[in-house]
């Protein structure tokens, strides 16, 4: 499944024109900013976001949002959001604001 480019479109407008990157990675399309993923609109619907992984477990509920999972394990400092939690354009700002003032925390690669 190809990630949703209208997702992708509307993160783009959340993060211009601040300097960002833009890259194709696990069949979807990741956001960097200063080398660092912030958030990649997912090609299994919705978002991943990188949080604080001390603070991360916090922002899980179960089913809207949920640990990001690779080859079997979670991944700390990692969100799945789904799109139905991030339909609204406050609720997308509000996740990919808290990518971003994250990796803003971290020094550039």
């Amino acid at each position: 499944m190809a990630y949703d480019e209208k997702l992708a479109d509307r993160v783009r407008a959340l993060l211009e024109p601040g300097p960002f990157t833009e890259k194709k990675m696990f069949g979807g399309l990741a956001f960097l900013i200063r080398g660092h993923m912030a958030v990649a609109v997912s090609g299994k619907g919705g978002i991943m976001v990188r949080v604080d992984p001390h603070e991360g477990h916090r922002l899980l509920d179960g089913a809207a949002v949920t640990p990001m999972v690779m080859a079997g394990r979670e991944l700390d400092g990692w969100l799945r959001v789904t799109a139905a939690a991030v339909a609204d354009d406050a609720a997308l700002r509000t996740w990919v604001a808290r990518g971003t003032d994250f990796v803003a925390t971290l020094p550039p690669k």
